[in-house]
């Protein structure tokens, strides 16, 4: 039997090393201080705070959060399992584009675990404690930490996630150890799950996973029709065929083009890598792997989302453009 706190380890934690229900990172692009500074927001900073801490700080909330992963890196823990999935994993791994474009970190001991989802390209590092790669200092990202209980894995299975680095115990839902080793995905329709996840403290998240043969946009063709609000997306503004903002459809989806964050100065999507997406007015968010692109609506993503305000309103408010829509029609869902 393990002490009890060796049990607990797994969380997440805030700059102070403070264990928090959740949290959302909001890593700003290299405009002038290297692209290491971050936005932190948890259910008692009441919207967004710039964090004193480095994204690769040692001392920071990644560091602290992965604490457990790290010293596994060191010493085996009993009860511990994990799984980093990627679409771009770290050398000298690559990924089939069959696999989800997705990104993410889960970490579980025997009661408790976490999901680590974000946007950013070779993060973690491979087998190492420099966690933070030098890649990820020029654009904008985003992290969203929630914690798991009675994760079974499904919902990366639908995503179809590409892992790249695992160690997932027998005591595990098999589900899991089976996404870990890249041999499971859903054989019959329909090709997308909604789940809703409940955190330690009861907090309600509402999962969106799709997999590459529901062809179509994770946006306009699943969370829009689920939530019934217009939606406000944010993804990444260097794509090959972008989809434009959609209002062929009830509730109308747009692409955000620029963000200000608090007192700053804007920036445009196209140093702005992360990917979400926020109702008028702030009620749902939603913090997800995929952009909206004609190419993604055959591969496998997906968004966790929630519907506190004081959360929804914080990205509504960081929203300075967004694209209009046109005349022009977007691609017609695939069969």
């Amino acid at each position: 039997m393990l002490p009890l706190m060796q049990m607990l380890n797994v969380k997440c934690r805030n700059d102070n090393g403070v264990e928090v229900d959740w949290y959302i990172l909001y890593k700003l692009p290299n405009v002038k201080d290297g692209g290491l500074s971050y936005l932190y927001m948890d259910e008692s900073t009441g919207g967004w705070r710039l964090s004193t801490e480095k994204i690769n700080s040692r001392s920071g909330a990644l560091a602290n959060t992965l604490k457990p992963l790290l010293d596994f890196y060191n010493r085996k823990t009993e009860g511990f399992g994990y799984m980093l999935y990627n679409d771009q994993p770290p050398d000298p791994y690559k990924a089939p584009s069959s696999f989800g474009h997705s990104k993410g970190v889960v970490m579980l001991d025997r009661r408790t675990g976490v999901w680590l989802s974000h946007s950013t390209p070779r993060f973690p590092t491979y087998h190492s404690k420099v966690f933070w790669p030098e890649s990820g200092h020029a654009n904008a990202q985003t992290f969203m930490c929630k914690p798991l209980f009675k994760f079974s894995g499904l919902q990366l299975m639908y995503i179809h996630a590409y892992s790249y680095d695992s160690d997932i115990p027998k005591t595990f839902h098999d589900e899991l150890r089976c996404v870990a080793q890249r041999s499971c995905y859903p054989k019959k329709k329909p090709w997308f799950r909604e789940k809703m996840l409940t955190s330690l403290n009861g907090r309600p998240f509402h999962s969106f996973a799709k997999y590459k043969r529901f062809g179509d946009d994770l946006y306009s063709g699943l969370i829009v029709n689920s939530l019934n609000q217009d939606l406000y997306v944010k993804s990444w503004g260097k794509m090959r065929r972008p989809l434009p903002s959609n209002c062929s459809i009830p509730h109308h989806v747009y692409n955000v083009e620029e963000v200000q964050p608090l007192n700053m100065q804007p920036f445009s999507d196209t140093v702005d890598h992360s990917k979400w997406c926020v109702t008028p007015g702030g009620s749902w968010t939603c913090i997800a792997d995929m952009n909206r692109e004609e190419s993604q609506m055959d591969r496998g993503g997906g968004a966790i989302c929630t519907n506190d305000v004081t959360v929804g309103e914080a990205f509504y408010a960081l929203i300075k453009k967004h694209e209009p829509c046109t005349d022009r029609k977007p691609p017609a869902q695939h069969t």
